[in-house]
């Protein structure tokens, strides 16, 4: 029996298939109506696709919930539209990059030619890029405005569009909803200007690698054990992505001479045919890399994403074993290294700081204190550790930050999360600790044996659809309605409704603020210390719970024992909130 179309989805299909839109849209569309396919028609139809704080995000193809020619030209038309209102009697410049993803080339130079046929000036990098790169070149043109083609780590059939205020980070307020306002006050791609002005299209190459590298570059803390260690075994990665393209570079400006790329994952392709998707926090996809560094005897595996904001690694354990580092145990070597290091270097200030978020680790904040660094705490997203960064420019110094989703950011000349200065540094501190006689994963459980072990763990939980959409909507109201009163045994004492911006003290009834903006992200802390969140994404059809349990460690020796009690206590409260 076939579904019925709402009256709503049949009108937008009508409009379709009769508007100013190509043949081939036109006859795909038709396609899924005479072969009956009308959940197909309705997933794709229901609704505009929705553009974001941060942009488009959706899966390729004909109609208003996809992500096509006529969305993203709608999009940047919105855009432009604002651009034009806010920067009055100026010239106006944008820097746009984009990944390997399929349609990435295509959507890029549709968009450089909307930006150029609406009066401004688009830099259009000369082929892929990674992310970071764009949002260095943003600042280092003097842009008002930029935006990259991506879909980070999503699976093949997605594409989307990132847009970036002049600071170099993706837009916050007002800017969000003010390009929103405009966006949504296109009605039909008959408003898009379409029609490029080639004179107004300029190109970005060598010179502007060139000018970024120089600056990672400067990132490096202690290039004598480099030096030392140029031979460190390093197997990368780039899973089909742009990550090829700088990656490889910054490594070899650090001093690394014995890099070994997986080479059939070299080649930027938007299929991603040797993994299933390339998400580097994924064993299968780095599995081809830890195969390479198990046969090479390897140091160190790195992978990258396909737009390389975000960097996955590998390292051997105490036992000889490959295994991979989650992005909270990341983060906190990161922290680690870049605070000891600048100690002993003598670049330490009063005046440093770091900032992390809300899901990720609390032992940055515990390292940080343990070097009398100040630690900023924010709502995932790096467009607000970019807007802490903007707020103390001046006065204070960044030095990193991070999420627990493998996004690092080191080094305030880039405002997004960067796998190719991650790549570096990681690096860097593979060398220093093989230069003391210790692996990283040695350094990693000597840590934990100073801080505690902090174990974390995330499950998401995919809805797709209209259909999961609302289901994810009623999990978040009912957690709010209902909030458990013990979690695995332990009380809950506090809640943190990141969307109120209400933390309640749950044992003596007293609230304070977040201090933060609204966000639909609800905490559970429990008597313990232990945190539980619940997180809807806001680029994929899921919905996220984050966990993170704690026990002293107090030798290297017992690391497996503790990770593995931990590991249990983590799996009880999955079990207790079933969630699985």
């Amino acid at each position: 029996m076939r579904m019925a179309l709402t009256p709503e989805i049949q009108t937008r299909v009508n409009s379709w298939l009769t508007g100013n839109y190509d043949a081939d849209t036109k006859a795909s569309i038709q396609q899924l109506l005479d072969s009956g396919q009308d959940e197909a028609l309705s997933d794709a139809f229901y609704r505009t696709l929705e553009f974001g704080t941060g942009g488009l995000r959706g899966i390729m193809g004909a109609g208003s919930n996809r992500m096509n020619r006529y969305t993203l030209g709608m999009a940047t038309q919105g855009l432009s539209n604002y651009l034009l209102k806010s920067f009055p009697n100026q010239e106006i410049k944008v820097a746009l990059a984009h990944d390997s993803r399929n349609n990435s080339r295509e959507f890029a130079e549709i968009a450089a030619g909307i930006f150029s046929a609406n009066g401004i000036t688009a830099y259009l990098f000369e082929a892929l890029r990674p992310t970071p790169e764009l949002s260095f070149a943003i600042r280092h043109l003097g842009c008002q405005s930029g935006c990259v083609i991506t879909a980070s780590h999503n699976p093949k059939e997605y594409n989307g569009y990132k847009v970036y205020w002049a600071d170099g980070s993706q837009v916050v307020a007002p800017h969000d909803k003010n390009i929103i306002a405009e966006v949504e006050a296109i009605q039909s791609p008959d408003e898009v200007k379409f029609t490029a002005d080639p004179s107004r299209i300029h190109t970005l190459g060598a010179d502007m690698d060139e000018a970024y590298l120089n600056e990672v570059h400067k990132l490096s803390i202690n290039p004598a054990a480099i030096q030392r260690q140029h031979d460190l075994k390093i197997v990368y990665t780039p899973l089909h992505g742009t990550g090829i393209t700088m990656v490889p570079k910054a490594l070899a400006k650090f001093g690394f001479t014995n890099v070994s790329i997986v080479e059939a994952q070299a080649t930027p392709d938007g299929n991603f045919p040797t993994v299933l998707s390339p998400n580097p926090e994924e064993k299968v996809a780095m599995q081809m890399a830890l195969d390479q560094a198990k046969a090479q005897d390897a140091d160190l595996v790195l992978a990258t994403d396909p737009d390389a904001d975000r960097i996955g690694i590998g390292v051997k354990n105490t036992a000889g074993e490959w295994v991979l580092l989650n992005g909270n145990q990341t983060a906190a070597l990161l922290t680690q290294y870049l605070l000891s290091a600048r100690k002993e270097a003598g670049k330490m200030t009063d005046k440093d700081f770091i900032v992390y978020t809300i899901v990720t680790s609390d032992v940055l904040s515990d390292i940080a204190r343990n070097y009398g660094v100040t630690a900023y705490q924010t709502l995932t997203g790096f467009k607000y550790i970019a807007g802490i960064i903007r707020e103390r420019e001046g006065r204070e110094t960044y030095i990193g930050g991070g999420e627990e989703s493998y996004g690092y950011m080191i080094g305030d000349f880039v405002r997004d999360k960067d796998s190719i200065s991650a790549c570096a540094i990681i690096a860097e501190m593979a060398a220093v600790a093989k230069d003391r006689g210790q692996s990283l994963y040695e350094a990693m459980v000597q840590m934990y044996t100073e801080y505690g072990l902090y174990k974390e763990d995330l499950i998401s939980l995919t809805k797709k659809g209209q259909r999961g959409a609302e289901e994810i909507q009623e999990m978040m109201r009912s957690l709010r309605a209902n909030p458990p009163k013990t979690i695995a045994n332990q009380p809950v004492v506090e809640l943190r409704d990141y969307k109120t911006g209400v933390i309640r003290n749950l044992l003596t009834g007293a609230e304070t603020g977040t201090g933060l903006e609204s966000s639909n992200v609800l905490q559970f802390i429990l008597a313990d210390g232990s945190k539980v969140s619940a997180r809807p994404s806001g680029t994929e059809p899921k919905i996220k719970f984050y966990f993170s349990v704690r026990n002293p460690l107090g030798s290297a020796v017992d690391f497996d024992q503790v990770n593995a009690k931990l590991g249990d206590y983590i799996n009880l409260i999955i079990e207790d909130m079933q969630l699985k």
